[in-house]
């Protein structure tokens, strides 16, 4: 009996805290790929994603031993974003790099965050979001891409 008195409580802090903290799937657009860039998670914030609110996606990502070895660093580069509505493309922009992170990237772990407001007409449902970040040089560091669901302003609903 004493033990179900300290499950219920165990329990409950769990289920208010694993939806805060619940990171999004993701794939890399080139499984065959080694990306000078290792992306490790995706976070969406709020998740579903409110019409007419602001969400940001965060992503924790890593550089390779490639630019950690020959002591390259990314100082200048774009994060293109890509949304898709049904396999229709909705959305596309390119962003500075260096305004989603603190430039310059040398070695180990770094995040890369965006925020974004929806326009209050947009329909809810799922979205795919294809994300890459490019060097100066016009080299591709690293694509993923992920889903997404847009509720309304109301919707409490997960993904």
């Amino acid at each position: 009996m004493a033990h179900c008195m300290m499950i219920v409580p165990l329990l409950l802090s769990l289920c208010l805290i694993l939806p805060l903290i619940q990171a999004s799937k993701f794939q890399y657009c080139d499984n065959n790929k080694d990306y000078d860039v290792k992306v490790s998670g995706v976070k969406i914030s709020p998740n579903p994603v409110k019409k007419g609110k602001p969400a940001t996606f965060t992503i924790s990502a890593t550089t390779s031993d490639y630019l950690i070895n020959t002591g390259e660093s990314i100082t200048d580069g774009k994060m293109r974003v890509d949304v898709r509505y049904f396999g229709f493309p909705v959305y596309s922009q390119d962003h500075d790099l260096c305004e989603e992170t603190s430039c310059p990237v040398t070695s180990g772990n770094f995040v890369v965050s965006h925020t974004e407001e929806l326009p209050g007409f947009t329909p809810p449902g799922s979205y795919s979001l294809t994300m890459k970040m490019i060097n100066g040089e016009s080299r591709e560091l690293t694509c993923i891409s992920f889903g997404f669901r847009i509720g309304s302003a109301s919707s409490i609903s997960d993904v």
